[in-house]
């Protein structure tokens, strides 16, 4: 191949976003299809790297394969990708009032197979939210599929107290280490 070839692997669309403001298209778009089950007492850090890890070596593809994954813990305990409105509750109620960890990990494929990794950690501390706040934010419903039940790109940036981290990172796709890890690979980025 003369030019770079770049898959990612990842059916989010805010990770294509995200990629664009590198000025980076993907050549295509393979979502990994993996088990996310965490493993017993499975560190976060380990299993948001893991996780990138897994995706990456799982598409198949020409060229260079670019996989993240996104995990929202409290203290050591892993919170869901919610998938209905009581699982997205019971995050919101939890993460209510308190910090929690947002933990982004993005991984390059190269084409021999080998891994570059990095790993972005965010603090975020929502507000203490009343259940007639939690139940408008469901109404939404922006939590669904989403690491802890919410996306900080919508409505629930409103709800957040302070956070101290990279905000891109919180919503999927840190982009300081996907720039470096880019960069580091030969791609041409501004």
């Amino acid at each position: 191949m003369s030019a770079l070839h770049l898959t990612l692997a990842s059916a989010s669309p805010r990770r294509r976003d995200l990629l664009a403001r590198l000025g980076v298209t993907p050549d295509a778009v393979t979502p990994a299809d993996i088990d996310e089950t965490p493993l017993k007492d499975e560190r976060p850090r380990d299993y948001a790297l893991r996780m990138g890890r897994e995706k990456a070596l799982a598409v198949e593809a020409p060229g260079f394969v670019l996989a993240g994954d996104t995990v929202v813990a409290a203290g050591r305990r892993i919170l869901p990708k919610t998938e209905d409105e009581k699982e997205a509750r019971d995050c919101l109620k939890l993460l209510s009032g308190r910090r929690h960890v947002v933990l982004s990990s993005v991984v390059l494929r190269a084409p021999d197979g080998s891994l570059r990794e990095r790993l972005n950690e965010n603090v975020v501390r929502f507000k203490n939210l009343s259940d007639e706040e939690i139940a408008s934010y469901l109404d939404g419903g922006e939590w669904r599929g989403k690491a802890g039940g919410y996306a900080i790109q919508g409505q629930a940036e409103a709800l957040i107290q302070w956070m101290k981290g990279s905000h891109s990172g919180v919503m999927g796709l840190p982009l300081y280490e996907t720039r470096a890890l880019l960069k580091s690979a030969g791609f041409a980025i501004g």
